[in-house]
């Protein structure tokens, strides 16, 4: 007999158990009596009374299936120890499960007594009843300790809580499991940003000081918590008297820790802790101000934030208020923020060119699902869990999220958070390693919320643009290969080329871009399962069957078709111990020996490879400097195959994947010869091709909102204009790449600039040079000495860094208002989305962030790099004015056209001819950019501005050449010839070698006005004077004058302007002194006899010093010529 209901000699008889089950207040009715009379085994009732086991049936009768509560008891006969009971449905409660939580908790469990029985409802139950030992503790006795540990038990039990040294907080600090779980969140990500001290460690700190543990949770809820009114003096003495408590702990560790927690609370901005829960086994997330955390490396976000719970962590950091970046499914559980900021690094840099800033984010999985032995099923195990962290992550991010209404614009902050900081209403997110097909996941919650960016808040889903469909990242980082390669003579579409790569034709990036060409020789490749040699293949039958390898979507290097292959080709599986290489594998890998090689042997020698580019279409860090380590590069997966940069045998490397090179290798690599950007640059088209989709869904969420677009016709739309975005971001690829072929052509005569500009972007806190790999003072110094420059890494880093700055300048003026600039925002849109919606895009939330990012980009791409900081050096103008100069020189002479020319010349011009066009254009905008600063109202009226010059320019500049006499018309068809002898076609170099004298249309437009005579009749005039007085030698001579330093370069530009302004004076004087109806010949002559005496004496020692100046120019001599000059005028 096993139950109290039928065992005769129990310690209560059957009628004593009903009535005392049946009376007040456990009512339970006498079926339950009945059955509860049955089902309680006799081992529990010959210990347990009737009253307590009346309220043991009360409390599993109210248990939900899977669920568990706690009690505690202390009787006579425990003491001193007391009862716990444990109370457990659907599921027993184990003492091997049980003990570690208890423990944890900080509650000793001396011994146990079951008893299992099955309720009326069928659900099996267990009764624990437990002797246990608590230590004394100086507060939170009696019914609310109970309740706290009884609560974090069962959150440790449901895995709503981890099961740690830090829930002892609940017993010895009188801390709620969910304050307990607050410093948890924070100690995790202490450790993320490199605290170096153990989770056990700030355990043992935070139990040893509970005193300061209850003050941090304290001030956390004073700053944080709604329910409370925000009072800065209360927070200001709470947080002194935190820090008095500090000052006062014995020892450095406990000292750092502590700090470090109480600057992470002063840092966090934001918090989901206190908005409810709205969804089960939510996540915690923080953000935080970055800038404000002590124990951050740099370079520290503008916002950071983090995301934490027992079965995902998270971390999202943003470089501005506007920022994007792919989120990562990282296995790196110990180190990911490490990882994210190595991804971010690089993202701010990439997004330089489009209107975000840099942002990255990523999770880890902490309790993957066991695996079972059957690789499907874990497969889809693995990936559930996955989604689950990543919808998780996503959630908790936009928990924290201002949304937009987009018809009012007016901000809707979250419920139950406060805001420590401005509206924060911009998050979007985008693919990368892990999450390539979450894109509809993401979009899935922000729709179901109702976040303002719809679908458009993570790009590339269903609903979007399918980046390997376009084959946009390949197609943009293909234009810096063929840049490269235009440089050493090369046509990609025409020339054969040999390739090694790192992929396989299944990927997005490797795939796409073995299929630019059909010149493409790929002689070996790796993935992380094969290794692909074909030594001699031929180019056609190769690309063919790479073009059906990457049609089957799921292909590896195994499913080359053998026949294809040439003589001596392989495909080695990279599980195989060794493998003996053909000859003809060796011969094409450049290896001498013919002895075995381990398959890491194997990827080693296909990254060393003689041959013209390296591909990087894969994941991971394949090449460093030698100066570094392999725990420098922190990819610890490619440690074994990995190369110096030296190695490298490559004559190019395209980076269409991320982070293959470190920074310092590539710096290496091209100090050795090699071809290379950065990763950054060569595949920025994925973002900027995000970026568009994202800008162009916001364009059109008004008119989906009002169903005036539906949903079809939005995705019709979307579709049609796949190309013209296609378009539009390659055209940014190809500028980027126009640029960094000059800035190479230019590097070594342009250091000295470079280095001041560092030393400029430093002061001003946009450039750490050890982050950004950039020389330091001395190291510019040796390269200025050596007559070197820049290699195109650091040029292209530089680049990024100063768009960045400009871009931050210019963003917080009217500029982006300015009318002008209007056409800039539907340029940046396909023509159809403009044509159609444009009320919507003159609307547009982020057009002032569009705007300045194109005129930023423009500018930098076409008048150079040290454009804006050259005349910041030379006229004190700042950003903004530096742009509308640009602007208003750019429409005033209608460069756009001439840079189009250019650009279209490049079919057929060497990259020589090209760069020395662009160069002669750029002295253009230089020379007139400084006009217009010095010598028109600041802040520049452009609309005016561009109205008063460009009608008279644009008529008179193609007649200028005819107007040129002696030195000058000889000087113009000398860079003519100088144009053509490097491939320019002759048309396209006449015009731009005109370029420079119409510069002077300026003066002579102003002199128009003033004297009240025809533009046309000034231009005779002035341009016979500039050869009368051969103003032209003594300018051809201060350009030959060496910039030694920054104060040579500005006397010479005080020496060209001094001469300009003299020529201004001068047609002006001749002008007051002759007929409107004079010969320009006639003028000069009535000049000349007006102006005798004077002139008699300037000239007689311009005459002596006349021919010294055309031959051995010197700072001196020139300033003494120009004094004579000014000399002339009155």
């Amino acid at each position: 007999m096993n139950s109290i209901g039928t065992e005769l000699d129990t310690p209560w008889s059957h009628e004593s158990w009903r009535t005392t089950l049946l009376a007040e207040p456990h009512r339970q009715g006498t079926a339950v009596a009945r059955h509860y009379a049955s089902a309680l085994p006799i081992s529990y009732a010959t210990e347990t009374d009737p009253a307590q086991a009346i309220r043991d049936v009360a409390e599993v009768e109210r248990l939900d299936v899977d669920s568990v509560a706690l009690t505690f008891t202390t009787t006579e006969a425990s003491a001193p120890y007391e009862n716990l009971k444990i109370y457990a449905v659907g599921k027993p409660a184990p003492l091997n499960e049980v003990l570690p939580i208890l423990s944890s908790l900080g509650v000793n469990a001396l011994d146990e007594r079951p008893a299992a029985l099955t309720r009326p409802d069928g659900s099996r139950a267990w009764i624990y009843n437990l002797t246990v030992d608590l230590p004394a503790v100086t507060d939170g006795h009696g019914a609310t300790r109970d309740n706290r540990i009884a609560d974090a038990f069962r959150a440790a039990w449901t895995g709503e809580t981890e099961v740690d040294g830090f829930n002892a907080l609940v017993l010895h600090a009188g801390l709620g499991w969910r304050q307990v779980t607050v410093l948890r969140a924070y100690a995790a990500y202490l450790r993320q940003a490199g605290l170096p001290y153990s989770r056990s460690n700030v355990e043992r700190v935070l139990l040893g000081n509970t005193g300061i543990t209850q003050l941090l949770v304290e001030f956390h809820a004073l700053r944080l918590d709604p329910a409370l009114d925000r009072d800065a003096t209360a927070e200001d003495a709470l947080d002194d008297r935190i820090s008095a408590a500090i000052d006062a702990v014995a020892g450095i560790d406990a000292d750092r820790i502590l700090r470090a927690l109480l600057s992470l609370i002063r840092a966090t901005t934001r918090t989901t802790y206190y908005a409810g829960d709205p969804r089960p086994g939510r996540a915690l997330a923080f953000k935080f101000d970055s800038a404000s955390i002590d124990e951050l490396p740099l370079p520290r976000p503008k916002y950071e934030a983090y995301v934490y719970s027992p079965q995902m962590e998270g971390v999202h950091l943003r470089f501005d208020d506007v920022a994007r970046g792919g989120l990562r499914w990282s296995d790196r559980r110990d180190d990911f923020r490490t990882e994210i900021l190595g991804l971010v690094k690089a993202q701010a840099v990439k997004n330089a060119v489009i209107v975000p800033a840099g942002a990255k984010g990523g999770f880890v999985v902490k309790n993957p699902p066991a695996p079972t032995g059957d690789a499907a099923a874990d497969r889809e195990a693995m990936l559930a869990a996955g989604i689950s962290c990543y919808r998780e992550f996503i959630s908790s991010l936009l928990d924290m999220t201002d949304n937009l209404d987009i018809a009012t614009r007016h901000v809707i902050a979250p419920d139950g958070i406060v805001r420590r900081d401005g509206d924060d209403t911009y998050l979007v997110v985008a693919a990368d390693k892990g999450t390539a097909a979450f894109s509809d996941v993401a979009n899935a919650v922000a729709l179901a919320r109702g976040y303002w960016l719809g679908d458009g808040f993570a790009s590339g889903g269903s609903v979007g643009y399918d980046h390997k469909a376009m084959g946009i990242t390949a197609r943009g980082a293909w234009e810096s290969v063929v840049q490269h390669f235009r440089e050493m003579g090369v046509d990609t579409r025409t020339d054969d080329f040999t390739v090694v790569g790192i992929g396989d034709m299944s990927g997005d990036v490797f795939g796409n871009g073995m299929l630019l060409s059909p010149h493409i020789r790929l002689v070996a490749a790796f993935d992380h399962r094969h290794v692909f040699i074909d030594p001699d293949p031929d180019p056609e039958t190769s690309w063919d069957e790479r073009a059906r390898l990457f049609g089957l979507g799921r292909s590896s290097w195994k499913d080359y078709d053998r026949a294809v292959l040439s003589e001596g080709a392989m495909i080695v599986d990279r599980a195989a111990k060794s493998v003996r290489l053909t000859q003809q594998a060796r011969r094409a890998l450049g290896i001498e020996t013919d002895r075995a090689l381990t398959t890491v042997e194997l990827v080693r020698a296909v990254l060393g490879a003689p041959a013209d580019l390296l591909w990087n279409g894969g994941v991971g860090t394949y090449v460093k400097a030698t100066s570094e380590s392999h725990a420098d590069v922190g990819d610890k997966s490619n440690d074994a195959v990995r190369l110096d940069a030296s190695a490298l045998r490559v004559r190019v490397v395209g980076e269409g994947g991320n982070l293959g090179l470190t920074q310092l290798g590539r710096i290496e690599y091209a100090r050795n010869g090699g071809r290379v950007n950065t990763d950054a640059l060569d595949n920025s088209a994925g973002v900027d091709c995000s970026d568009h989709e994202v800008n162009i869904k916001i364009a059109l969420a008004g008119a989906t909102a009002d169903n005036t677009l539906t949903a079809q016709d939005r995705r019709e739309l979307l579709s049609d204009m796949t190309e013209d975005v296609s378009r539009l971001v390659l055209a940014d690829n190809r500028s980027q790449n126009e640029m960094m072929s000059l800035n190479r052509a230019q590097a070594a005569t342009l250091v000295s600039f470079h280095s001041r500009m560092v030393d400029d972007l430093e002061r001003r806190g946009h450039v750490d040079r050890a982050i950004d790999v950039l020389p330091t003072s001395a190291q510019f110094g040796a390269l200025e000495r050596e007559q070197k420059g820049l290699t195109s890494p650091e040029l292209a880093q530089l680049t990024a860094q100063v768009k960045r700055f400009i871009k931050s300048e210019v963003s917080g003026t009217t500029l982006p208002d300015n009318k002008v600039y209007a056409g800039r925002l539907h340029d940046y849109f396909p023509p159809r989305l403009g044509r159609e919606y444009a009320h919507t895009v003159a609307v547009h939330p982020l057009r002032r962030e569009i705007v300045t990012t194109s005129v930023v980009n423009d500018m930098v791409d076409r008048a150079g790099m040290t454009f804006a900081f050259r005349l910041r050096e030379e006229t004190g103008a700042d950003s903004a004015e530096a742009v509308n100069a640009f602007t208003a020189v750019t429409e005033i002479f209608d460069l756009g056209a001439t840079f189009a020319r250019i650009r279209a010349a490049a079919d057929t011009t060497p990259a020589s001819g090209t760069n020395a066009l662009t160069v002669q254009t750029q002295r253009l905008i230089d020379r007139a950019s400084r006009w217009l600063t010095t010598h028109r109202p600041q802040p520049l009226p452009l609309e005016a501005t561009i109205a008063r010059y460009r009608p008279v320019v644009r008529e008179l500049g193609p007649r200028v050449r005819e107007w040129l006499q002696g030195d000058e018309i000889t000087a113009v068809e000398g860079r003519t010839d100088a144009l053509t002898s490097r491939g320019a076609d002759a048309g396209i170099a006449a015009d731009v070698a005109d370029l420079l004298h119409t510069y002077c249309l300026l003066d002579i437009v102003d002199i128009a006005e003033i004297s009240q005579h025809r533009a046309e009749d000034v231009a005779e005039l002035y341009f016979a004077l500039s050869a009368h007085l051969h103003i032209n030698t003594a300018l051809t001579a201060v350009t030959a004058l060496p910039r030694l330093d920054r104060w040579h370069a500005l006397a010479r530009l005080a020496l060209r302007d001094d001469l300009y302004s003299s020529l201004r004076a001068i047609t002006l004087d001749a002008l007051s002194v002759s007929e409107p109806g004079d010969h320009a010949a006639d003028k000069v002559d009535q000049w000349e006899q007006h102006n005798a005496a004077r002139l008699a004496r300037a000239r007689a020692l311009l005459t002596e010093i006349e021919s010294e100046v055309a031959t051995a120019p010197t700072l001196a001599l020139i300033s003494v010529a120009a004094r004579r000059i000014r000399a002339m005028t009155r």
